[in-house]
């Protein structure tokens, strides 16, 4: 009787582990889309309070991981426990790097100093729309176990890497202007950059999420 209530104790964490995970993905979407309106409205003070909320965003990542760890003190888990465990820290991993390219996304704000925009801004809003979706529906692939979900995300992907490269084409004919034009467009690349890496990190956790249900291995091509 003892070793049942120790193991659906066990369970419990595990699936605590989980929503917490999910709970960082919902966070990490709020910033992301908190970072592209203060960019598109130029909003600094809306930018400054995404910055500063990325602290609440590392305490998650530490606050998961440390959890993964007290996991595996507490048993060896094997089989699907230990891909929980694992799955949780490396998903949180990228989850924070999302975080920090929302911060990225704010500070670029702040940088930009008001100027408008050398061009009106069509694909890069496009691209983080897109990386919005993907990585909310990684992280509801990963609540649901959905395989066919992350498979999808996976696949989304493409779309943003084109966008990115019409971008960088289209931000690169600024070059020979002005220093100011040069610096608004050289900072948009970046912004597209980090958009572009987003779509990455989402991908990598629709793949996490297909390992956990399957324990099969897949990774998308190098770019």
């Amino acid at each position: 009787m003892m070793v049942r209530v120790t193991r659906q104790g066990y369970i419990e964490e595990l699936d605590l582990l989980q929503q917490k995970v999910t709970e960082m993905g919902q966070a990490v979407d709020v910033a992301l889309g908190l970072a592209m309106q203060a960019l598109l409205g130029m909003d600094k003070e809306l930018a400054e309070k995404v910055m500063k909320e990325d602290d609440i965003i590392d305490e998650m990542t530490i606050g998961i991981e440390d959890r993964c760890m007290l996991l595996i003190a507490k048993q060896q888990p094997i089989a699907r426990d230990l891909r929980v465990i694992a799955t949780g820290f490396k998903i949180s991993t990228d989850l924070e790097r999302i975080g920090d390219h929302a911060y990225d996304i704010a500070k670029t704000v702040l940088e930009l100093e008001g100027v408008p925009f050398v061009k009106k801004l069509i694909d890069i809003p496009k691209m983080a729309e897109s990386a919005r979706r993907m990585t909310e529906l990684a992280i509801r692939a990963y609540q649901t176990a959905d395989l066919k979900l992350a498979e999808e995300v996976c696949q989304m992907d493409d779309e943003i890497d084109l966008l990115f490269a019409r971008t960088f084409h289209e931000l690169s004919q600024f070059v020979g202007d002005d220093a100011v034009k040069v610096k608004q467009a050289t900072q948009l690349i970046f912004v597209a950059r980090y958009i572009e890496r987003i779509g990455d990190h989402a991908t990598n956790i629709a793949e996490w999420v297909i390992y956990l249900e399957t324990a099969e291995r897949i990774r998308k091509p190098e770019k």
